[in-house]
């Protein structure tokens, strides 16, 4: 006799990716009495959080830092459990503010002076680019308003390709994408209160210590969504699962690609900002050194102008590795182009660069990280970032909800922080809350972790 195959069984929700913002959506869900499942095409938690831990030290592919402490939830969120950080506050959002070698145009070291005037340059840009994007039209991009500071600046022509160059790899580091592409409203979110941290035992234990106690289902790609006349239907590859809702964490990129199939098809209020909003790719290059070249306690390496045409910031990472190592980015049009490079031309290129500032004597690696976001089939890149012509409410808009049992979450999801593992956190947050239809609190949901 063959027996009929058993029923699917059938949860409160599906949450679909376990990266921070689907572990905290379906932890919050379960904390509160549903059944929940979560489906992940990777092999791993985390998503674009993934921590390698092969060299006997953390190296973090995807997202580092938290940018800004201040007011933070995420922050509050680690503190609550107790995960270390070490305090890393300069990155591409400031000129200054922490020891930082700088090398001009012709890739010689600025003294002290030299410096202070480059920061104090950046500074009186970045006032006067404000009032210029509070007069932007629609449909002006971030080069188009960096531009018109820059011929109104009055200053020599060396000292606007240094402030030229850190503004479109300011873009490209934050946003992943061509200045060009990048709306003029872009940066407007990207605001830093309080010290930035990073995590030396590695970013992914947040949603790692979150998924504990989930139902998680690794290796499991999601193909289809179906809403269905009491909920939703999910398709994997393994077979199907019933809920009554669904939330679906995937990126951007992903659903910009249509690796998932929605029946219905996703109406104009989804597709809409889903079309608009752009994909950046943002890639890591980890050096590990036999020994320092560079000064004891420089938090960074910047090379200006010319000189920082391709590879314009090298971040001392020694402290999370204990090792002599260098983190540099190859993002937007650089990005894209390298994945197609070896890691031993990519490596040749970033040695040059150094040692056109630092003399021949920069050491050959010991050891090498290389990431390739944007060939990633699970992600299709790094983050979303405001591609001209889209505005901050797209993000919003792209959370949903359809039909009162489909949603959104993610970092795209998020207007106000978008790009960022807090905006993912946040966009979790929210959609568990539309889903019980009533508030989570934060600090409690955080001491239940602890």
């Amino acid at each position: 006799m063959v027996l009929p195959d058993a029923a699917p069984t059938r949860h409160d929700t599906i949450v679909i990716g376990a990266g921070m913002a689907g572990t905290t959506c379906a932890r919050m869900l379960q904390d509160a009495g549903q059944r929940v499942v979560v489906l992940e095409a990777r092999d791993r938690i985390g998503g674009r959080m993934h921590t390698d831990r092969d060299a006997g030290f953390p190296v973090d592919l995807g997202a580092s830092w938290i940018h800004g402490i201040a007011g933070s939830p995420l922050w509050d969120l680690a503190q609550a459990l107790g995960v270390p950080t070490i305090e890393f506050t300069v990155g591409s959002f400031q000129a200054g503010g922490r020891p930082i070698e700088d090398f001009d145009g012709d890739g010689r070291r600025m003294d002290a002076a030299a410096s202070a005037q480059w920061v104090a340059d950046v500074a009186r840009a970045d006032a006067a680019l404000l009032d210029e994007i509070a007069g932007s039209s629609p449909g002006d991009t971030y080069l188009d308003v960096t531009e018109r500071v820059l011929d109104r600046s009055g200053l020599e022509p060396e000292r606007i390709d240094e402030i030229r160059e850190f503004f479109r790899h300011r873009v490209e580091e934050q946003c992943g994408a061509w200045i060009g592409d990048l709306d003029a409203h872009g940066l407007d979110e990207d605001a830093i209160e309080g010290d930035e941290v990073v995590f030396p035992r590695g970013y992914d234990e947040l949603p790692n210590r979150i998924a504990t106690g989930l139902d998680v289902r690794l290796s499991e790609p999601v193909t289809a969504v179906v809403r269905t006349a009491d909920g939703v239907r999910v398709t994997t590859p393994a077979g199907e699962h019933h809920a009554a809702s669904v939330v679906v964490t995937v990126p951007l990129g992903v659903l910009r690609a249509g690796a998932i199939a929605f029946d219905p098809p996703l109406p104009e209020e989804i597709t809409g900002p889903l079309t608009r909003l752009g994909m950046g790719v943002f890639n890591k290059i980890f050096l590990q050194f036999p020994e320092r070249f560079w000064d004891e306690g420089s938090y960074a390496i910047r090379a200006l102008g010319e000189a920082g045409e391709l590879w314009h910031s090298w971040y001392d990472i020694s402290a999370i590795s204990g090792q002599p190592m260098l983190l540099t980015f190859a993002a937007g049009p650089l990005g894209r182009h390298l994945q197609d490079v070896s890691d031993a031309g990519i490596i040749a290129d970033v040695l040059g660069a150094l040692r056109a500032l630092y003399g021949a004597g920069v050491p050959e690696p010991a050891a090498h990280w290389i990431t390739r976001w944007g060939e990633d089939p699970y992600s299709h890149g790094s983050y979303s970032y405001l591609a001209t012509g889209s505005s901050h409410a797209d993000h919003d808009a792209l959370a949903g909800p359809v039909g009162g049992v489909l949603h959104f979450a993610g970092e795209a999801t998020w207007g106000d922080e978008p790009a960022t593992v807090g905006g993912a956190y946040a966009s979790g947050h929210r959609a568990a809350e539309r889903i019980l239809g009533r508030p989570v609190d934060r600090a409690g949901f955080a001491a239940g972790l602890s």
